[in-house]
Protein backbone atom coordinates (compact mmCIF):
# COMPACT_ATOMS: atom_id res chain seq x y z
CA UNK A 1 0.00 0.00 0.00
CA UNK A 2 1.29 3.27 -1.01
CA UNK A 3 2.25 5.82 2.15
CA UNK A 4 -0.63 8.33 2.94
CA UNK A 5 0.41 11.75 1.77
CA UNK A 6 0.04 15.02 3.96
CA UNK A 7 0.28 18.27 2.08
CA UNK A 8 2.00 21.83 3.86
CA UNK A 9 0.75 24.56 2.55
CA UNK A 10 0.05 28.50 3.80
CA UNK A 11 1.53 31.63 2.59
CA UNK A 12 4.96 32.61 2.15
CA UNK A 13 7.90 32.28 5.16
CA UNK A 14 5.76 31.32 7.45
CA UNK A 15 8.44 27.93 7.98
CA UNK A 16 6.80 25.45 5.77
CA UNK A 17 10.00 24.18 4.26
CA UNK A 18 11.35 24.41 7.61
CA UNK A 19 8.90 21.79 9.30
CA UNK A 20 9.59 19.55 6.02
CA UNK A 21 13.03 19.26 7.14
CA UNK A 22 11.94 18.37 10.02
CA UNK A 23 9.46 15.77 9.23
CA UNK A 24 11.85 13.96 6.50
CA UNK A 25 14.58 14.19 9.08
CA UNK A 26 16.74 15.90 6.52
CA UNK A 27 17.26 19.17 5.04
CA UNK A 28 15.60 18.29 1.71
CA UNK A 29 14.18 21.80 1.13
CA UNK A 30 16.10 25.09 0.85
CA UNK A 31 15.60 27.52 3.32
CA UNK A 32 15.69 31.56 3.80
CA UNK A 33 14.13 34.54 5.49
CA UNK A 34 13.12 35.63 1.90
CA UNK A 35 9.73 34.90 0.96
CA UNK A 36 9.49 32.85 -1.88
CA UNK A 37 12.11 29.93 -2.02
CA UNK A 38 10.22 26.96 -2.66
CA UNK A 39 8.23 26.75 -6.09
CA UNK A 40 7.69 23.57 -7.11
CA UNK A 41 6.69 20.27 -5.23
CA UNK A 42 9.07 18.81 -3.00
CA UNK A 43 8.04 15.47 -1.51
CA UNK A 44 10.04 13.26 0.80
CA UNK A 45 9.23 10.07 3.10
CA UNK A 46 8.32 11.30 6.87
CA UNK A 47 8.74 9.25 10.01
CA UNK A 48 7.15 10.76 12.90
CA UNK A 49 7.35 8.87 16.26
CA UNK A 50 7.44 5.58 14.00
CA UNK A 51 4.13 6.81 11.84
CA UNK A 52 5.32 6.61 8.39
CA UNK A 53 3.73 9.32 5.85
CA UNK A 54 4.58 11.11 2.86
CA UNK A 55 5.23 14.42 3.36
CA UNK A 56 4.83 17.49 0.15
CA UNK A 57 6.24 20.88 0.62
CA UNK A 58 4.51 23.48 -1.43
CA UNK A 59 4.66 27.00 -2.82
CA UNK A 60 3.73 29.64 -0.70
CA UNK A 61 0.15 30.39 -1.64
CA UNK A 62 -0.27 33.81 -3.18
CA UNK A 63 -2.90 35.81 -4.73
CA UNK A 64 -1.91 35.93 -8.45
CA UNK A 65 -3.57 35.82 -11.98
CA UNK A 66 -3.25 32.39 -12.81
CA UNK A 67 -0.82 33.04 -15.37
CA UNK A 68 2.02 34.38 -13.70
CA UNK A 69 4.69 32.67 -12.05
CA UNK A 70 3.04 32.80 -8.59
CA UNK A 71 -0.60 31.63 -9.68
CA UNK A 72 1.02 28.88 -11.31
CA UNK A 73 2.71 28.04 -7.93
CA UNK A 74 -0.96 28.36 -6.48
CA UNK A 75 -1.83 26.29 -9.27
CA UNK A 76 0.86 23.33 -7.80
CA UNK A 77 -0.38 23.77 -4.55
CA UNK A 78 -4.04 23.31 -4.71
CA UNK A 79 -3.49 20.26 -6.67
CA UNK A 80 -1.41 19.24 -3.89
CA UNK A 81 -3.78 19.39 -1.20
CA UNK A 82 -6.59 17.85 -3.09
CA UNK A 83 -4.21 14.86 -3.43
CA UNK A 84 -3.37 14.59 -0.08
CA UNK A 85 -4.70 12.58 2.75
CA UNK A 86 -4.11 15.53 4.80
CA UNK A 87 -2.84 18.74 4.68
CA UNK A 88 -1.39 20.94 7.56
CA UNK A 89 -2.10 24.64 7.18
CA UNK A 90 1.04 26.42 8.58
CA UNK A 91 0.70 30.13 9.94
CA UNK A 92 3.02 32.36 11.83
CA UNK A 93 1.58 32.32 15.90
CA UNK A 94 4.08 35.49 15.98
CA UNK A 95 2.36 37.65 13.24
CA UNK A 96 -1.01 36.81 13.81
CA UNK A 97 -3.51 36.05 11.11
CA UNK A 98 -3.28 38.36 8.26
CA UNK A 99 -5.32 38.82 5.22
CA UNK A 100 -4.07 36.09 3.00
CA UNK A 101 -4.35 33.81 6.30
CA UNK A 102 -8.05 34.05 5.73
CA UNK A 103 -8.27 33.53 2.41
CA UNK A 104 -6.41 30.39 2.56
CA UNK A 105 -8.65 29.11 5.50
CA UNK A 106 -11.75 30.17 3.22
CA UNK A 107 -10.30 27.79 0.22
CA UNK A 108 -9.09 25.07 2.58
CA UNK A 109 -13.09 24.58 4.20
CA UNK A 110 -14.39 24.52 0.57
CA UNK A 111 -11.74 21.29 0.13
CA UNK A 112 -12.94 17.91 1.72
CA UNK A 113 -9.27 17.73 2.64
CA UNK A 114 -8.91 17.07 6.01
CA UNK A 115 -7.15 19.89 7.68
CA UNK A 116 -5.26 20.39 10.51
CA UNK A 117 -3.92 24.30 11.42
CA UNK A 118 -0.33 24.10 12.72
CA UNK A 119 0.61 27.54 14.40
CA UNK A 120 4.53 27.63 13.85
CA UNK A 121 7.17 29.99 15.57
CA UNK A 122 5.18 29.50 18.84
CA UNK A 123 8.04 29.97 21.68
CA UNK A 124 7.57 32.33 24.26
CA UNK A 125 4.52 34.03 24.97
CA UNK A 126 4.70 36.57 21.67
CA UNK A 127 2.97 33.65 19.90
CA UNK A 128 -0.03 33.59 22.54
CA UNK A 129 -2.36 35.72 20.70
CA UNK A 130 -1.60 34.79 17.15
CA UNK A 131 -2.49 30.87 18.58
CA UNK A 132 -5.57 32.09 20.02
CA UNK A 133 -6.21 34.10 17.18
CA UNK A 134 -5.77 31.21 14.81
CA UNK A 135 -9.27 29.55 15.75
CA UNK A 136 -11.32 32.02 13.98
CA UNK A 137 -10.73 30.18 10.79
CA UNK A 138 -12.90 27.48 11.44
CA UNK A 139 -10.73 24.87 11.10
CA UNK A 140 -10.34 23.36 14.28
CA UNK A 141 -7.72 23.48 17.65
CA UNK A 142 -4.56 24.63 16.08
CA UNK A 143 -1.37 23.13 16.83
CA UNK A 144 1.52 25.01 18.26
CA UNK A 145 5.08 23.88 17.54
CA UNK A 146 8.21 25.44 16.59
CA UNK A 147 9.63 24.06 13.25
CA UNK A 148 13.22 25.35 13.77
CA UNK A 149 13.64 23.62 17.39
CA UNK A 150 11.39 20.51 17.11
CA UNK A 151 8.90 21.74 19.57
CA UNK A 152 5.33 20.35 19.62
CA UNK A 153 6.08 17.41 17.45
CA UNK A 154 4.48 15.59 19.65
CA UNK A 155 0.80 17.34 19.75
CA UNK A 156 1.44 17.43 15.79
CA UNK A 157 1.29 13.58 15.69
CA UNK A 158 -1.61 13.08 17.95
CA UNK A 159 -3.35 15.41 15.31
CA UNK A 160 -2.45 13.95 12.49
CA UNK A 161 -2.67 9.85 13.16
CA UNK A 162 -6.28 9.93 13.53
CA UNK A 163 -6.28 11.26 9.64
CA UNK A 164 -3.92 9.49 8.32
CA UNK A 165 -3.14 5.87 10.42
CA UNK A 166 -6.74 5.18 11.70
CA UNK A 167 -8.56 5.66 8.36
CA UNK A 168 -6.40 4.07 6.42
CA UNK A 169 -6.78 0.91 8.77
CA UNK A 170 -10.45 1.56 8.47
CA UNK A 171 -10.74 2.03 4.69
CA UNK A 172 -9.04 -1.46 4.47
CA UNK A 173 -10.50 -3.28 7.37
CA UNK A 174 -13.67 -1.37 7.82
CA UNK A 175 -15.12 0.47 5.70
CA UNK A 176 -14.02 -1.20 2.90
CA UNK A 177 -16.71 -2.55 1.31
CA UNK A 178 -15.78 -6.09 1.09
CA UNK A 179 -15.11 -5.78 4.71
CA UNK A 180 -17.00 -8.50 6.66
CA UNK A 181 -20.53 -6.86 8.44
CA UNK A 182 -20.17 -6.80 12.62
CA UNK A 183 -24.27 -7.38 13.28
CA UNK A 184 -25.27 -8.60 16.29
CA UNK A 185 -29.10 -10.05 17.09
CA UNK A 186 -30.46 -9.33 20.65
CA UNK A 187 -33.44 -9.57 22.73
CA UNK A 188 -35.72 -10.26 25.05
CA UNK A 189 -35.51 -14.09 25.44
CA UNK A 190 -37.73 -16.63 23.20
CA UNK A 191 -37.67 -13.45 20.61
CA UNK A 192 -36.70 -16.18 17.95
CA UNK A 193 -33.14 -15.03 17.77
CA UNK A 194 -31.38 -18.66 17.32
CA UNK A 195 -34.04 -19.48 15.36
CA UNK A 196 -33.43 -16.73 12.66
CA UNK A 197 -29.63 -17.54 12.42
CA UNK A 198 -29.73 -21.19 11.98
CA UNK A 199 -32.55 -19.65 9.21
CA UNK A 200 -30.13 -17.71 7.38
CA UNK A 201 -27.22 -20.28 7.96
CA UNK A 202 -29.69 -23.14 6.28
CA UNK A 203 -28.56 -25.46 9.11
CA UNK A 204 -28.88 -26.21 12.56
CA UNK A 205 -26.32 -24.44 13.94
CA UNK A 206 -27.87 -22.97 16.90
CA UNK A 207 -29.79 -24.93 19.29
CA UNK A 208 -33.40 -23.83 19.59
CA UNK A 209 -36.80 -24.69 21.49
CA UNK A 210 -39.66 -23.27 23.52
CA UNK A 211 -37.67 -23.00 26.13
CA UNK A 212 -36.69 -19.38 27.21
CA UNK A 213 -32.97 -18.94 27.51
CA UNK A 214 -31.52 -21.54 25.80
CA UNK A 215 -28.56 -19.41 24.41
CA UNK A 216 -26.17 -18.43 27.10
CA UNK A 217 -22.79 -17.28 25.29
CA UNK A 218 -22.62 -14.98 22.58
CA UNK A 219 -21.69 -16.85 19.30
CA UNK A 220 -19.97 -15.32 16.59
CA UNK A 221 -19.95 -16.94 13.08
CA UNK A 222 -18.40 -16.22 9.60
CA UNK A 223 -21.04 -16.14 6.85
CA UNK A 224 -21.98 -14.56 3.31
CA UNK A 225 -25.14 -12.91 2.29
CA UNK A 226 -25.06 -12.36 -1.68
CA UNK A 227 -21.47 -12.61 -1.86
CA UNK A 228 -20.71 -10.23 0.97
CA UNK A 229 -18.74 -11.50 4.12
CA UNK A 230 -20.62 -11.07 7.54
CA UNK A 231 -19.30 -11.72 11.05
CA UNK A 232 -23.18 -12.87 12.78
CA UNK A 233 -23.21 -12.86 16.07
CA UNK A 234 -25.83 -14.85 17.97
CA UNK A 235 -26.85 -13.58 21.80
CA UNK A 236 -28.74 -14.41 24.77
CA UNK A 237 -31.86 -12.60 25.81
CA UNK A 238 -31.68 -10.15 27.99
CA UNK A 239 -34.70 -9.65 30.95
CA UNK A 240 -35.16 -6.94 33.01
CA UNK A 241 -32.55 -6.48 35.41
CA UNK A 242 -34.95 -7.15 38.20
CA UNK A 243 -35.38 -10.63 37.58
CA UNK A 244 -31.78 -11.75 36.59
CA UNK A 245 -31.21 -13.24 39.42
CA UNK A 246 -28.69 -16.20 38.43
CA UNK A 247 -25.26 -15.54 38.06
CA UNK A 248 -24.87 -17.87 34.69
CA UNK A 249 -27.56 -15.37 33.33
CA UNK A 250 -26.01 -12.10 34.63
CA UNK A 251 -22.93 -13.57 33.09
CA UNK A 252 -24.67 -13.86 29.64
CA UNK A 253 -26.38 -10.73 29.81
CA UNK A 254 -22.76 -8.96 30.31
CA UNK A 255 -21.66 -11.13 26.91
CA UNK A 256 -24.71 -9.47 25.40
CA UNK A 257 -23.47 -5.87 26.59
CA UNK A 258 -19.55 -7.34 24.89
CA UNK A 259 -20.99 -8.45 21.73
CA UNK A 260 -23.18 -4.85 21.33
CA UNK A 261 -20.07 -2.80 22.00
CA UNK A 262 -18.44 -4.96 19.83
CA UNK A 263 -20.88 -4.71 16.38
CA UNK A 264 -21.51 -2.56 13.86
CA UNK A 265 -25.17 -2.94 13.33
CA UNK A 266 -27.17 -3.82 16.25
CA UNK A 267 -30.57 -5.99 14.74
CA UNK A 268 -32.81 -5.91 18.02
CA UNK A 269 -35.60 -9.32 17.44
CA UNK A 270 -39.24 -8.39 18.54
CA UNK A 271 -41.76 -10.83 19.16
CA UNK A 272 -44.79 -9.93 17.12
CA UNK A 273 -47.16 -11.79 19.60
CA UNK A 274 -45.96 -9.96 21.92
CA UNK A 275 -45.53 -6.25 20.48
CA UNK A 276 -43.15 -3.73 22.08
CA UNK A 277 -42.36 -3.96 25.49
CA UNK A 278 -41.06 -1.60 27.95
CA UNK A 279 -37.71 -4.04 27.93
CA UNK A 280 -37.37 -3.64 23.93
CA UNK A 281 -37.18 -0.20 24.69
CA UNK A 282 -34.17 -0.60 27.67
CA UNK A 283 -32.51 -2.44 25.02
CA UNK A 284 -33.20 -0.08 21.83
CA UNK A 285 -31.89 2.51 24.02
CA UNK A 286 -28.66 0.75 25.26
CA UNK A 287 -27.58 -0.06 21.50
CA UNK A 288 -28.31 3.62 20.44
CA UNK A 289 -26.16 5.04 23.73
CA UNK A 290 -23.02 2.74 22.56
CA UNK A 291 -23.49 4.52 19.28
CA UNK A 292 -24.59 1.50 17.16
CA UNK A 293 -27.09 1.37 13.96
CA UNK A 294 -30.18 -0.05 14.82
CA UNK A 295 -32.07 -2.52 13.16
CA UNK A 296 -35.96 -3.26 14.84
CA UNK A 297 -37.31 -6.61 12.55
CA UNK A 298 -40.81 -7.83 14.08
CA UNK A 299 -40.38 -11.74 14.10
CA UNK A 300 -42.83 -14.43 13.96
CA UNK A 301 -44.90 -12.01 11.50
CA UNK A 302 -46.40 -14.78 10.00
CA UNK A 303 -48.84 -15.92 13.16
CA UNK A 304 -49.17 -11.97 13.97
CA UNK A 305 -52.88 -11.32 14.59
CA UNK A 306 -54.17 -7.73 13.23
CA UNK A 307 -50.70 -6.86 11.37
CA UNK A 308 -51.62 -3.19 10.04
CA UNK A 309 -52.45 -2.34 12.97
CA UNK A 310 -49.98 -3.63 15.04
CA UNK A 311 -47.30 -2.51 12.49
CA UNK A 312 -48.39 1.25 13.19
CA UNK A 313 -48.90 0.93 17.05
CA UNK A 314 -45.33 -0.41 17.19
CA UNK A 315 -43.82 2.65 15.11
CA UNK A 316 -45.95 5.25 17.00
CA UNK A 317 -44.22 3.50 20.00
CA UNK A 318 -40.86 3.63 19.02
CA UNK A 319 -41.02 7.12 18.14
CA UNK A 320 -42.52 7.88 21.58
CA UNK A 321 -39.89 6.06 23.20
CA UNK A 322 -36.78 6.49 21.72
CA UNK A 323 -37.35 10.13 20.94
CA UNK A 324 -33.69 10.47 20.92
CA UNK A 325 -33.22 8.68 17.34
CA UNK A 326 -36.01 9.14 14.70
CA UNK A 327 -37.05 6.67 11.71
CA UNK A 328 -35.08 3.51 12.83
CA UNK A 329 -35.56 0.90 10.58
CA UNK A 330 -38.94 -1.34 11.41
CA UNK A 331 -38.70 -4.56 9.52
CA UNK A 332 -41.35 -7.66 8.95
CA UNK A 333 -39.86 -10.82 9.33
CA UNK A 334 -40.39 -14.98 10.25
CA UNK A 335 -37.28 -16.41 11.24
CA UNK A 336 -39.64 -19.56 10.47
CA UNK A 337 -40.22 -18.92 7.04
CA UNK A 338 -37.22 -16.90 5.74
CA UNK A 339 -39.62 -14.24 4.56
CA UNK A 340 -38.17 -10.38 4.84
CA UNK A 341 -34.84 -11.87 6.22
CA UNK A 342 -32.75 -10.79 3.30
CA UNK A 343 -34.19 -7.17 3.98
CA UNK A 344 -32.56 -7.13 7.18
CA UNK A 345 -28.69 -7.35 5.55
CA UNK A 346 -29.67 -4.88 2.66
CA UNK A 347 -30.82 -2.27 5.02
CA UNK A 348 -27.62 -3.61 7.28
CA UNK A 349 -25.22 -2.58 4.72
CA UNK A 350 -26.88 0.59 4.33
CA UNK A 351 -26.39 1.65 7.81
CA UNK A 352 -22.92 1.13 8.23
CA UNK A 353 -21.93 3.12 5.20
CA UNK A 354 -24.05 6.04 7.08
CA UNK A 355 -22.31 4.74 10.15
CA UNK A 356 -19.16 4.94 8.84
CA UNK A 357 -19.92 8.61 6.95
CA UNK A 358 -17.04 11.64 7.44
CA UNK A 359 -18.27 14.48 5.50
CA UNK A 360 -15.51 16.82 4.52
CA UNK A 361 -15.21 20.19 6.92
CA UNK A 362 -16.03 22.60 4.19
CA UNK A 363 -19.28 21.30 3.77
CA UNK A 364 -19.84 20.90 7.49
CA UNK A 365 -19.02 24.30 7.84
CA UNK A 366 -20.99 25.64 5.51
CA UNK A 367 -24.14 23.91 6.52
CA UNK A 368 -23.20 25.04 10.05
CA UNK A 369 -23.26 28.99 9.14
CA UNK A 370 -26.64 28.27 7.41
CA UNK A 371 -27.92 26.72 10.33
CA UNK A 372 -26.56 29.63 12.73
CA UNK A 373 -28.10 31.82 10.63
CA UNK A 374 -31.50 30.47 10.06
CA UNK A 375 -31.57 29.98 14.01
CA UNK A 376 -29.27 32.43 16.12
CA UNK A 377 -28.16 31.15 19.49
CA UNK A 378 -29.98 32.73 22.10
CA UNK A 379 -28.69 35.63 24.86
CA UNK A 380 -29.15 34.68 27.72
CA UNK A 381 -29.05 37.57 30.36
CA UNK A 382 -28.35 39.80 27.36
CA UNK A 383 -24.65 38.11 26.43
CA UNK A 384 -24.73 36.42 23.45
CA UNK A 385 -23.23 32.82 23.13
CA UNK A 386 -20.84 33.11 19.87
CA UNK A 387 -20.18 29.82 17.86
CA UNK A 388 -17.48 29.69 15.54
CA UNK A 389 -17.17 26.49 13.67
CA UNK A 390 -17.54 22.54 13.83
CA UNK A 391 -15.57 19.74 12.97
CA UNK A 392 -16.00 15.85 12.89
CA UNK A 393 -13.88 14.48 15.11
CA UNK A 394 -14.12 10.69 14.36
CA UNK A 395 -17.09 8.23 12.42
CA UNK A 396 -18.46 4.92 13.26
CA UNK A 397 -20.67 6.80 14.85
CA UNK A 398 -20.40 10.27 13.24
CA UNK A 399 -18.89 12.41 16.34
CA UNK A 400 -18.55 16.34 16.17
CA UNK A 401 -17.34 19.36 18.16
CA UNK A 402 -19.00 22.55 18.02
CA UNK A 403 -16.08 25.47 19.43
CA UNK A 404 -17.56 28.74 20.62
CA UNK A 405 -17.54 31.06 24.07
CA UNK A 406 -20.14 30.46 26.90
CA UNK A 407 -21.36 27.02 25.10
CA UNK A 408 -22.15 25.76 28.91
CA UNK A 409 -25.03 28.32 28.86
CA UNK A 410 -26.39 27.16 25.40
CA UNK A 411 -30.05 25.63 26.49
CA UNK A 412 -31.24 21.61 25.22
CA UNK A 413 -33.04 22.83 22.75
CA UNK A 414 -30.63 24.88 20.87
CA UNK A 415 -28.23 21.69 21.29
CA UNK A 416 -31.32 19.78 19.93
CA UNK A 417 -32.31 22.16 16.88
CA UNK A 418 -28.31 21.21 15.64
CA UNK A 419 -28.78 18.31 15.72
CA UNK A 420 -31.98 17.43 14.55
CA UNK A 421 -31.15 20.09 11.57
CA UNK A 422 -27.97 18.07 11.35
CA UNK A 423 -29.58 14.71 11.12
CA UNK A 424 -31.99 16.21 8.45
CA UNK A 425 -29.63 17.66 6.38
CA UNK A 426 -27.28 15.20 6.29
CA UNK A 427 -29.43 12.75 5.71
CA UNK A 428 -28.08 10.59 9.36
CA UNK A 429 -31.61 10.66 11.02
CA UNK A 430 -31.56 6.75 11.59
CA UNK A 431 -28.01 6.62 13.31
CA UNK A 432 -26.90 7.57 16.43
CA UNK A 433 -25.17 10.97 16.48
CA UNK A 434 -22.50 12.76 19.07
CA UNK A 435 -22.54 16.71 18.79
CA UNK A 436 -20.70 18.18 22.04
CA UNK A 437 -20.09 21.59 22.78
CA UNK A 438 -16.05 23.41 24.07
CA UNK A 439 -15.65 26.55 24.93
CA UNK A 440 -12.70 28.50 25.26
CA UNK A 441 -11.24 31.05 27.75
CA UNK A 442 -10.07 33.36 25.10
CA UNK A 443 -9.60 37.09 25.69
CA UNK A 444 -10.77 37.64 22.48
CA UNK A 445 -14.01 36.49 22.87
CA UNK A 446 -14.64 38.64 26.53
CA UNK A 447 -13.20 41.80 24.39
CA UNK A 448 -16.17 40.85 21.56
CA UNK A 449 -19.64 40.58 24.48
Amino acid sequence: MPLPTVAIVGRPNVGKSTLFNRLVGKRLALVDDRPGVTRDRREGDASLLGMDFRVIDTAGFEEDDPQTLPGRMRAQTEAAVREADAALFLIDARDGLTPLDEEIGRWLRAESTPVIVVANKAEGRAAEAGILESFSLGLGEPIAVSAEHGEGIADLFGALQPLIEREDFEEEAEDDEDAPLKIAIVGRPNAGKSTLVNRLLGEERMITGPEAGITRDSISLQWEWNGHPVQLVDTAGLRKRAKVEDKLERLSAADTRRAIDYAEVVVLLLDATRGLESQDLRIASQVIEEGRALILALNKWDVAENASSLFNGVKAALDEGLSQLRNVPLLTVSAKTGKGTDMIFKVAFEMREAWSRRVPTGELNRWFERAIEANPPPAPKGQRIKLRYITQVKNRPPSFVVFGNRTDELPDSYRRYLLNSMRRDFNMEAIPLRLEFRGRSNPFDRNRR
